[in-house]
């Protein structure tokens, strides 16, 4: 990668991995390494339309409960507006993106997590084509760990209130995707978080 060319790069992983903090770790070296500040975005959201899509995945209805099928389109959706009117425009302008959550989560959760991964794969290529992130970096934590420091920030949302097994698949399938894609770098973040941050600066120092 040369510092003139404009990336990519994404952050992934299970509740209470420490993507936010991760985050603001990657943003600061990559406008230290290209002299500009990357754009900043998060999945499902990142587009005024796209938000309005992300509160109806992360709420949940009563009387109206959002069926697997529908979450994944709906997060599909905001995707391809995301990628649409933010992340390619940003690309060609010469202006490095940073994901907080990209495709990986929808074939770990909605694949993994819910068994839908034939539809997963299918949307994926007809909205996103071969767009995919340049370096995607997965914090890779035990579930039950991760929700127990998910559970301190405050009350869970719909998601973050699925049962262990179903991080457990996602989990699985992040592995795996991460052994079949080079692309994917697995971070343990199961460590003490300097450790973790650590980690994750002499990787970026690696591929950059």
């Amino acid at each position: 990668m040369s510092q003139n060319s404009a990336r990519f790069i994404v952050i992934e992983g299970l509740e209470g991995a420490g993507k936010s903090s991760a985050v603001s770790l990657v943003r600061d070296f990559i406008e230290k390494y290209t002299g500009h500040a990357p754009l900043c975005t998060r999945e499902p959201g990142g587009t005024p339309l796209a938000e309005k899509i992300r509160t109806l995945v992360k709420t949940t209805e009563p009387g109206d409960p959002l069926c697997d099928e529908a979450e994944c389109l709906l997060i599909y959706a905001a995707r391809a507006q995301l990628v649409a009117n933010v992340i390619k425009p940003a690309l060609a302008r010469g202006q490095w993106v940073l994901g907080d959550r990209h495709n990986l989560s929808s074939l770990a959760y909605q694949g993994g997590g819910r068994g839908l991964m034939s539809l997963v794969e299918t949307v994926s290529r007809a909205t996103l084509g071969d767009f995919k992130p340049d370096l995607t970096l997965y914090l890779d934590i035990e579930p039950a760990l991760g929700l127990r420091r998910a559970a301190r920030r405050g009350e869970l949302d719909r998601i973050e209130q699925q049962e262990l097994a179903f991080f457990e698949r996602a989990r699985a399938t992040y592995l795996a995707k991460a052994q079949e894609d080079d692309s994917i770098v697995v971070i343990d973040a199961g460590q003490d978080m300097a450790e973790v941050h650590k980690d994750i600066l002499a990787m970026l120092q690696q591929r950059l």
